[in-house]
């Protein structure tokens, strides 16, 4: 392809320019280094998730008593999804009926806290569904407890 108002006629010889083409590399290596920067100098970000960590209680020959009026969710190793089997209070139940009893035992109370007893070996997502329908019922602050722990 030929750009005449690059070409010139000299002597009667024509004498071409070349194209305009542009160097791309410095363009990436100033890219790699303007990536680089911001990588460093981006502010580090808190985790939003708050967790309270429990001590290692002291060995005493006297354990305390749970009050009576706690929330004790029980996850049993048999199930999963909508089908697993959930005690409240030692009181065996599905999900769906777990999320409207707990809801109307919440509602009559002003302490919403309810703590959730799960196997080590349970699958993640059924514990997590356990969790939500929990959440959804109005429970707040959740306690997690693991069965089995040594």
């Amino acid at each position: 392809m030929q750009y005449p108002e690059v070409e010139e006629a000299i002597g009667g010889k024509k004498i071409g320019l070349a194209k305009p083409n542009i160097n791309v590399t410095p363009l990436i290596d100033v890219l790699l280094v303007l990536l680089i920067i911001f990588m460093v100098i981006q502010p580090q970000k808190e985790a939003k998730f708050e967790s309270q960590i429990p001590q290692k209680p002291q060995e005493q020959s006297n354990a305390p008593v749970p009050p009576s009026d706690l929330l004790m969710v029980d996850v049993k190793m048999t199930g999963s999804g909508l089908d697993q089997q959930i005690e409240l209070n030692s009181r065996a139940m599905t999900l769906q009926e777990l999320g409207t009893t707990l809801k109307d035992l919440l509602e009559q109370r002003p302490d919403k806290t309810v703590f959730i007893k799960a196997p080590k070996d349970k699958q993640y997502g059924d514990i997590v569904a356990v969790i939500d329908t929990v959440k959804g019922a109005g429970a707040q602050p959740i306690g997690l407890q693991i069965d089995y722990l040594n």
